[in-house]
């Protein structure tokens, strides 16, 4: 059993840089991208230097808990989904609409697309060579996916979802070709709004998921998706808006039978019937044990207790151990210690 992170990270006190993690009411939370431009600007010619420098804390603080599978923390993000849309064509970030969110859940200022997607010059090849650097642990790329994209964006361009999600696929596969081709063996396209809208994820949203991938045939290569069900937009909310229970079970066989060799669950701040793992019979579980949104520290035996439920119904070597989700929410000192915990639970198990 090995361990991972989902991807985000809190951000070093010095990276100025607001993101949906710490914006603070109102038009920030709205629209938090808009700052970017002008937060690089001010930068100046010490941007590159400093976003090095903040990867290079949060890689290490990774490797310093023990991490098998670290990311870069998004670093350079300002917003998971945004950031990549910032590099396809045919978005506006200029034209901005107002529109309902997470089925609902939230209303905010989004950008628009005016036009037919496609993907831009090269950008997450660059940022991986560089953070691959920075560590000997493989280092995974993560990527928004079609359908959490398009629920994070305004259209005025396309007839309906499944149209724009095919276009967004192919957009990203271009860019996970050029990940695959730099040497990348992780990649991870997550789709949260599978948990959110299974009866679309069923429809064509996997569909379109493994068109991301299409002609990545290299069996080194980790496809993986990640699927949250929702997080609020603070730490230790209680009452906040989830995606249902059973979102899991509904989409389990149709991604085993998928090309996706790994899927990525949440199950700390909710437990799951994990019954519902009898159905990846082909596939890894990146499996959460760490509550992403919650200053309560887990304990080893409360995590070795759950990875030894989830063990009950796939092997030891399907299972990798996670938090739900990306750990941004959380102050840096906690974000430690929970995956400190993570891993010496993993490793009395094993």
């Amino acid at each position: 059993m090995i361990t991972t992170v989902i991807g985000a990270f809190p951000k070093p006190n010095f990276l100025k840089i607001t993101d949906w993690f710490n914006a603070q009411g109102g038009t920030d939370t709205a629209n938090p991208t808009k700052f970017y431009k002008d937060e690089i600007n001010k930068m100046g010619s010490d941007s590159e230097e400093i976003f090095i420098r903040a990867t290079k804390e949060v890689i290490k603080d990774q490797e310093n808990c023990g991490i098998d599978i670290i990311t870069d923390g998004e670093i350079r993000r300002e917003n998971y989904i945004h950031y990549h849309c910032r590099h396809l064509k045919g978005i506006d970030f200029d034209q901005l609409t107002e529109k309902l969110a997470r089925t609902g859940n939230y209303k905010c200022w989004l950008p628009t697309i005016t036009n037919k997607i496609q993907a831009g010059d090269p950008f997450l090849v660059e940022e991986w060579k560089k953070n691959q650097t920075l560590s000997n642990n493989p280092v995974k790329i993560t990527i928004p996916g079609p359908m959490t994209i398009t629920d994070t964006i305004a259209n005025t361009f396309y007839k309906n979802d499944e149209e724009l999600g095919n276009d967004l696929a192919i957009a990203i596969n271009v860019e996970i070709k050029r990940l695959v081709e730099a040497g990348c063996k992780y990649i991870q396209v997550d789709e949260p709004l599978f948990a959110r809208k299974p009866e679309n994820a069923l429809s064509f949203g996997i569909q379109n998921l493994e068109k991301c991938f299409d002609g990545v045939n290299n069996k080194s290569i980790e496809k993986i998706t990640h699927i949250c069900c929702g997080y609020p937009d603070k730490i230790d909310v209680v009452d906040y808006p989830k995606a249902p229970l059973d979102s899991y079970k509904k989409i389990a066989k149709s991604l085993n039978k998928s090309i996706i060799d790994t899927v990525s669950i949440e199950d700390a701040h909710r437990y799951n019937d994990l019954s519902l793992l009898k159905d990846y019979t082909n596939t890894k579980i990146i499996f959460g044990v760490i509550k992403i949104a919650s200053s309560e520290l887990e304990s080893i035996e409360e995590i070795k207790h759950r990875i030894d439920e989830a063990l009950k119904f796939i092997s030891n070597d399907q299972l990798i151990a996670a938090p739900d989700c990306g750990l941004g929410h959380l102050p840096r000192d906690l974000a430690i210690s929970k995956l400190k915990t993570m891993v010496e639970a993993v490793k009395d198990i094993i």
